[in-house]
């Protein structure tokens, strides 16, 4: 029997597609465990996947506000770019002694988040044994677009590839610090990550894609081996039903709007379930707030009956239950919507977040992207409700985001990584 790792850190949207993949994996008869923060341990081990600690948690030291991986989460101040890439650096480096500890002697394949890849190929190379990065959202440089965090606004074709080499290099001055004592901690000779990472290059290592090109279709300068593959869908139970607090809102009334910020926002929920409330009811529909970091509630709004808050439940059974869902536009959360086949509403924060919003109002499944800080305006509420009567009241829209729905439900992701672990495993 054959032995996967995968490791993945981050925020709940960074980790909770591996589960997914995991359990594809693991009921092809393959053992697998998923070694990612403390707080994720329950969302593994309820796939059936063996759960490993990596440090650096983000859920539970987000309430520091020198804390590396919350400050990555907010746009940096003016002057501040310098102090945040330190405090990432310092993220990475306590990153990199977890996942050299989560390997075990009988590991016979890695499987790599964006996160972890940049660590887990020095543990391959130490170990002898095959990986398979798998990311989320695009990295290579291309021509096609400008890279993801930069806001997906295109430099023209030679620009796009001069910013997207340059993000490269950002990343291997990240990892550097780390990179150095995982290598001497392995016994490895001293290489840098911008070496490691041109030397996987040239010999053709494949990277699969967890994204789908309905959205963003591959790049035509990618070399050959880096391939889009289809979106890794989070695990659950197939017998998993909406709570009955949930189903008894839904049967109430007309089918409500989403709204949700993920990660993003933390400790603004009293100014943003305020605003919330108020856009839902320009808006004149009802509406479910997930509570998620930002800590969403209708405790701080009037009394009404066409709010409900909720925690955590699988998209996969919200949002197709919904008339338009409003979210922060992480990779998961956008394609969550589009498989669920309703109208989004983006309000991107940061990182990647504007280019999913902007790949969804290309499509027509969105309206324009609200950014997260006009959302502080004095005329924030009504944009807002004005947006969600847009996603709400447009049947081309909708139109739009069936088809889009149809066209993602004839891939398979998971099955893709099954095929290449098992070609690496060969």
């Amino acid at each position: 029997m054959t032995h996967i790792l995968i490791t993945a850190a981050g925020s709940h949207g960074d980790i909770a597609p591996y589960t997914g993949v995991g359990a594809r994996l693991r009921a092809a008869g393959h053992e697998v465990a998923l070694a990612t923060h403390d707080s994720y341990a329950p969302l593994v081990r309820a796939a059936g996947l063996e759960f490993r600690r990596l440090p650096a948690d983000p859920r539970t030291r987000r309430a520091d506000p020198e804390d590396a991986t919350e400050q990555a989460r907010r746009p940096p101040a003016p002057g501040g770019t310098r102090a945040l890439m330190r405090q990432a650096a310092a993220f990475v480096k306590e990153l990199g002694g977890g996942i050299a500890d989560a390997a075990r002697d009988d590991t016979d394949l890695l499987l790599l988040s964006a996160t972890t890849a940049p660590l887990g190929h020095h543990l391959a190379e130490a170990r002898g044994i095959p990986s398979l990065e798998l990311p989320l959202v695009p990295a290579a440089p291309t021509g096609d677009f400008a890279p993801v965090v930069s806001g997906g606004r295109s430099l023209g074709r030679w620009g796009n590839r001069a910013a997207g080499r340059l993000s490269l290099r950002v990343i291997d001055r990240l990892y550097a610090d780390a990179a150095r004592e995982m290598r001497a901690r392995l016994g490895l000779p001293a290489a840098t990550p911008r070496t490691v990472r041109r030397r996987a290059e040239a010999a053709g290592r494949p990277v699969l894609y967890g994204f789908s090109e309905v959205l963003v279709p591959r790049p035509s300068d990618w070399r050959t081996g880096l391939d889009v593959v289809g979106n890794w869908w989070p695990w659950h139970a197939p017998d998993d039903r909406l709570p009955p607090v949930v189903e008894d809102f839904l049967a109430a009334g007309p089918p409500p709007v989403f709204i949700g910020f993920g990660s993003m926002a933390g400790g603004e929920g009293e100014r943003l379930s305020a605003l919330a409330a108020a856009a839902l009811r320009r808006a004149k529909v009802r509406g479910i707030l997930q509570s998620g970091w930002a800590g969403l509630t209708t405790r701080h709004t009037s009394a009404d009956d066409d709010l409900l808050t909720i925690g955590e439940v699988p998209h996969a059974l919200l949002f197709p239950r919904m008339s338009a869902v409003v979210h922060h536009c992480g990779a998961g959360t956008a394609a969550a919507g589009v498989r669920a086949g309703v109208p989004t509403v983006p309000v991107p924060v940061t990182a990647d977040q504007p280019f999913w919003a902007a790949r969804l109002a290309a499509l027509g499944v969105a309206t324009a992207p609200i950014p997260f800080k006009d959302l502080s305006t004095d005329h924030a509420v009504a944009r807002l409700a004005h947006a969600i009567t847009q996603a709400t009241a447009a049947p081309a829209r909708r139109d739009h985001a069936t088809a889009a729905a149809h066209r993602l439900a004839t891939e398979d992701g998971a099955g893709e990584v099954l095929k290449a672990a098992e070609r690496l495993l060969a």
